[in-house]
């Protein structure tokens, strides 16, 4: 639902209309989702195989047009949701990299991937320079790295919920204090 939220709003703000909208709305909320299912030979990917995604995602998508001028006042809300869902995609996609037995390495980049890529194509979509590649912009991509690195020692010494629990903490925890601390990665020189 955040990444849906996300998505809907970016939208508005182009002053889309509702299949645009609703489009970007989808597209967030399962890009990533759907390029690690594709990447790991997943298919058909997982949101086809069961409408309750599409719902939701619809459903969401027209809150956000019907409602999106007082939906936009709980920003805090929002932050915290997309927060916890960037810890948990971040988690799954990791978690779906080593059930097929692949290098812990390549799982953290399904984890990033999952988390982080429907913005991505969110952004592309609009015209825009992805989030997440910008120097003005938090760290986002690189707090998944870090917690799914954490996750992928931990799983071998403790279990497997505590590891998983104490990886989305540790994501939510470093997103919140790069958003409050301003923290970002150095710009590429030329």
């Amino acid at each position: 639902m955040a990444f849906t939220i996300s998505g809907a709003f970016s939208a508005m703000q182009k002053r889309l209309d509702w299949f645009g909208v609703l489009s970007l709305g989808f597209v967030t909320a399962i890009g990533g989702g759907t390029i690690r299912d594709v990447l790991i030979g997943n298919t058909p990917v997982t949101w086809m195989r069961d409408m309750t995604t599409p719902l939701i995602i619809l459903g969401t998508g027209i809150i956000c047009i019907t409602f999106g001028r007082y939906v936009k006042n709980f920003k805090v809300a929002l932050f915290l949701f997309d927060t916890v869902g960037l810890g948990l995609f971040t988690v799954i996609g990791i978690q779906k990299g080593l059930a097929i037995g692949l290098n812990p390495g390549i799982c953290v980049a399904l984890g990033t991937i999952t988390g982080c890529f429907g913005g991505v194509l969110r952004d592309m979509l609009l015209n825009n320079i992805p989030d997440l590649f910008r120097k003005d912009k938090e760290i986002y991509a690189t707090v998944c790295i870090i917690g799914g690195t954490v996750y992928c020692l931990t799983i071998k010494i403790i279990p497997e919920q505590i590891a998983e629990s104490i990886a989305i903490l540790l994501i939510c925890a470093i997103r919140m204090l790069a958003v409050r601390f301003k923290w970002r990665l150095p710009a590429a020189r030329q």
